[in-house]
């Protein structure tokens, strides 16, 4: 079917990899690096994803888009979305009941974009990271999401990668992903491990046990509203209120000196993991007033000390629904940028009685390895590495129908393994009743008004009697894709009627999403036509000095001698010309740009495949003899 890359859409960053010849290969960006940020900006002239948004977000933070995770598949008047309304730069407004992004984008017309329609431009990024890496077009991806993901945020996570032109193969959970990365070089006997998924956005918590090639989730839970953006917000309104007290001036109504400083607390946080004080440093941070403070690690503990103590709501869960105590774990996996905080790991390791978690996998990569396993699994079925493996996993929410008084009654409960068939049996509530209504939920409350309505049917023609006598047998059948089946079967008639459940509600129709893809295939084009046009001069200057930075920098000493000559002939003659026909045609610079990548990009790929030899966790030995 060609290749089926595995992509990490993360709250904060995004990572993709590839399963090929027996191995996975973590993809670097344009820039080198192997994790882009999930960042979209518009400027009058271009649409930016990844870096070059994250770069220009402190000087146009009403364009800047970021943690659109948190939003996906939510209600507007999810308490959550409330909540981060008050704090992002960018508008949110309601349309239809969901929260849709109201942006200014290029050419400086105002659109109203959703979640899904967001995410499918960062997952487009990563689509084309992999082809120019891999030299063909990339149809088919595994994304993977929190364990707590809903069925509707799962859904809108679909509907971002068909926006994006890809066919999402698997959904699966992130933690799920990660042990399956931890797993793939441990195969000696049975194991149980916690793997805790702390990341930008989200807490994600799952109990599995590995025997070998199998790997079975036991149990999963988690928090999609927990992670490194909170403990970014915690710091700087501690920052915004020393500003106050220090010249009398609140910066909260001024998206452009929030950004900056929030933009200086990440790296402050970011330093705070290895070493016990730092700095933040900003020049006129608003009105001319420049700001300088010294922040310490302890007081980030004490600031952020109740939301690391949430962390451990969901790792108890785990314990309690899988029956296991903290003795029966062999290994406590870290993964998620957030857990290089160095209290996390304290209390992590205190909490399961001193034993030490295992950072034995990149945690900003885990993710996208195991996707990029399961991707594998999907795309080669004949693959040693791969042909063994079975992965077992469970529902991570209860799933039920509503019964009299509005009551959720279970049919399968969170952590039922899949797939999975279960069926109960009911009766009617009224005398002479022939059509009763079958209302499917899923959630963990009593009540189905707590609950997410996930779809609806009749079931007729049952046999007229009193209330109590028809036996109605319903049965929820869950495929492993967590696709849900529900048939309503009158036992005394044998009348039945089945549904496959799709939670519509709030969902973008098919016209929508047919809409957003045209609208996104005339950018597309209207965009390669203005690079072509108008960018040639600078595209070609700021390739040049990407290749003169990569020489200078860590890659520069891995690139062998007679490539390196090859780069810095090429490298000259590029700099002639530029220097003696600034003012060419941008057809001359197009070409001159085109000879040059010719020239640097394999170069440039092969040193930063080399650089990461010694981290990744499979690499054959030819190439290790060969570094």
């Amino acid at each position: 079917m060609g290749p089926v890359i595995g992509i990490d859409l993360g709250t904060a960053y995004s990572c993709v990899g590839i399963f090929k010849n027996g191995r996975v290969e973590i993809i670097p960006n344009e820039y080198g690096n192997r994790i882009t940020p999930s960042f979209v900006a518009w400027t009058d002239e271009e649409r930016l994803v990844g870096e070059a948004a994250k770069n220009q977000a402190h000087l146009n933070p009403e364009r800047s888009v970021y943690v659109v995770k948190r939003l996906i598949g939510r209600g507007f008047e999810d308490k959550q979305v409330q909540r981060d309304m008050k704090w992002l730069p960018y508008a949110i407004v309601n349309k239809n009941g969901k929260p849709y992004v109201k942006a200014k984008v290029e050419w400086g017309e105002e659109k109203k974009l959703s979640p899904e329609e967001i995410s499918a431009m960062i997952l487009i990024k990563m689509k084309e990271i992999a082809e120019n890496y891999l030299g063909t077009e990339v149809k088919y991806a595994v994304i993977t999401v929190p364990a707590y993901f809903n069925d509707q945020q799962r859904q809108a996570t679909k509907d971002a990668g068909l926006i994006s032109g890809l066919e999402v193969l698997r959904i699966i959970n992130e933690a799920t992903a990660a042990a399956i990365a931890y797993g793939m070089d441990k195969k000696q006997g049975e194991k149980n491990i916690i793997v805790i998924d702390l990341g930008g956005g989200t807490i994600d918590v799952s109990l599995l046990t590995i025997d070998n090639d199998v790997f079975e989730v036991v149990a999963t839970s988690g928090d999609t509203h927990l992670g490194g953006e909170d403990f970014d917000q915690r710091l700087t309104e501690h920052f915004v209120k020393i500003f106050k007290k220090k010249s009398g001036k609140d910066i909260k109504d001024d998206p452009r000196s929030m950004q900056k400083l929030k933009s200086e607390v990440e790296k402050a946080k970011r330093d705070l993991s290895s070493i016990h004080k730092t700095k933040i440093t900003i020049e006129n941070l608003i009105d001319g007033v420049d700001f300088s403070e010294i922040i310490t690690r302890a007081r980030f503990e004490e600031l952020c000390n109740d939301l690391f103590k949430k962390i451990f709501q969901p790792v108890q869960q785990v314990l309690d629904d899988s029956g296991m105590k903290k003795i029966d774990i062999d290994d406590v996996v870290l993964v998620g940028g957030s857990t290089r905080i160095p209290k996390v790991q304290q209390l992590i390791k205190d909490f399961f009685d001193g034993k030490e978690p295992n950072r034995g996998i990149n945690p900003d990569e885990a993710i996208a390895y195991g996707a990029a396993i399961q991707g594998g699994i999907l795309g080669d079925q004949t693959s040693e590495e791969t042909k063994d493996i079975l992965i077992i996993d469970v529902t991570p929410l209860t799933l039920g129908i509503e019964t009299v008084g509005g009551v959720m009654t279970k049919i399968t409960p969170r952590g039922t393994v899949l797939p999975a068939k279960k069926s109960q049996t009911f009766t009617t509530y009224q005398d002479q009743q022939t059509t009763v209504t079958i209302s499917v939920f899923e959630g963990e409350r009593a009540q189905v008004k707590d609950n997410y309505l996930l779809g609806k049917f009749d079931l007729t023609g049952i046999r007229p009697a009193a209330r109590g006598v028809p036996q109605i047998e319903v049965t929820f059948e869950i495929d492993e894709n967590s696709i849900l089946s529900v048939t309503a079967k009158d036992i005394n008639t044998t009348n039945q009627v089945s549904i496959i459940v799709k939670n519509e509600n709030g969902r973008l129709s098919k016209e929508e999403i047919e809409d957003i893809i045209r609208e996104n295939e005339k950018i597309a084009l209207l965009d390669k036509k203005i690079y072509q046009i108008r960018n040639a001069k600078d595209s070609f200057e700021d390739y040049f000095n990407f290749v003169r930075n990569q020489l200078d920098e860590k890659v520069g000493k891995i690139i062998q001698t007679d490539d390196k000559y090859k780069l810095k002939d090429a490298l000259l003659k590029a700099f002639e010309f530029l220097h003696y026909h600034p003012n060419s045609r941008d057809e001359d610079f197009a070409k001159l740009e085109s000879d040059l990548r010719s020239v640097c990009d394999p170069i440039i790929a092969k040193a930063n495949k080399q650089q990461h030899m010694g981290t990744s966790q499979c690499y054959c030995y030819d190439d290790i003899v060969d570094l």
